[in-house]
């Protein structure tokens, strides 16, 4: 049978029956996006662990290219070796002129008259001065014997009726001392009662100071002028380095990575090479000093010195390596605000 034609009114009541029903159902809301606040504890351990990923992630990066990282650390180690071994030479040399038998002494003549309770007394009050590490009491007798034996003219003082050498005091004086100092010391010892002369060469030890003076100065000028030649390595390094990621900084900066996040992982990469460095120039200095210990050793032996070389120690060591790192940073840094703002996506 043929279905019959609905009226107009059942259409029409027939289209109104959904509505009715989705009064009572519940509305869906379609998906948006909506705001979420970051916490200072997220942020912070966000920042520690990009810190931590950028300095492994650097770190891998120079142990993948093994030569060319070599290369780099070679001549970072060669930049640092050579103002720490001048530096450590001139230690040694200051020591060696501090135990030398020819190190400053001030040679203070008595009165033949002065009784020995006065000697005494003027000695001890000497070995209190705060600039006098020793006093040695040289009686004329003692004087008298070791010109003997220097000279070997015993039997010409034969014949003299009394000795003819005053009592002495052989002073030592502090080693930190500068030649002003000494001479300072040398004219307040002069107006003392008992003494009758002071004696020690002046000029010579005024042109010690001097000369120790001009190496320390030349030690720090070569090290200023070859960190100089470092960071000039490492800015150029770390230059190529950035050309050849420069795809990858257009990404971060697109995606809104900020130059701080863009910049850190360079600047691990230059730490790491002067840290590198800094370890290598101190593996450098070691075999060098341990190649000359045994000649300076048999040299000393043979003055009857028991001198030895010394090296940087535990705190220069810990300086050289910290030296490395620090200059290893900065060339970096440099680099990075240089060439980094170049780079910006189009």
């Amino acid at each position: 049978m043929r279905q019959a034609r609905k009226s107009p009114n059942q259409r029409r009541g027939a289209q109104r029956a959904p509505s009715d029903n989705s009064a009572t159902a519940p509305v869906a809301r379609s998906a948006g996006a909506s705001a979420h606040k970051t916490g200072w504890g997220d942020r912070w351990h966000s920042y520690l662990s990009h810190h931590r990923h950028s300095a492994k992630d650097s770190l891998m990066r120079l142990i993948a290219t093994p030569l060319q990282s070599l290369m780099t650390w070679l001549v970072m180690a060669v930049a640092l070796a050579l103002p720490a071994t001048l530096y450590s030479s001139l230690n040694n040399v200051q020591s060696l002129g501090q135990s030398w038998d020819g190190a400053p002494q001030l040679s203070v003549f008595l009165n033949g008259r002065a009784r020995p309770a006065a000697i005494d007394s003027f000695r001890s009050n000497l070995l209190n001065d705060s600039s006098i590490s020793d006093v040695i009491y040289v009686s004329p007798e003692q004087a008298l014997l070791e010109f003997e034996a220097e000279t070997g003219m015993g039997n010409a003082l034969e014949t003299l009726d009394r000795n003819p050498l005053p009592p002495t005091l052989l002073i030592v004086p502090n080693a930190g001392l500068t030649a002003l100092e000494l001479g300072q010391l040398g004219d307040r010892l002069n107006t003392e009662l008992l003494v009758d002369e002071v004696v020690f060469d002046r000029a010579w030890i005024e042109r010690l100071h001097q000369l120790l003076a001009l190496a320390e100065q030349l030690v720090l000028g070569l090290g200023v002028l070859l960190a100089l030649g470092v960071l000039l390595v490492i800015g150029n390094t770390i230059r190529l380095s950035i050309e050849s990621r420069r795809d990858e900084i257009v990404i971060i900066k697109l995606v809104g990575g900020t130059d701080a996040f863009v910049r850190r992982p360079f600047l691990y990469t230059g730490l790491w090479y002067g840290l590198g460095g800094g370890l290598i120039a101190l593996l450098m200095l070691a075999v060098l000093l341990m190649l000359l210990a045994g000649p300076v050793g048999h040299l000393a032996d043979s003055y009857q010195s028991e001198f030895q070389l010394h090296g940087l120690g535990v705190d220069g060591s810990l300086l050289l390596i910290a030296t490395g790192a620090l200059i290893g940073w900065l060339g970096a840094w440099l680099a990075v605000a240089r060439h980094l703002g170049e780079i910006e996506p189009t």
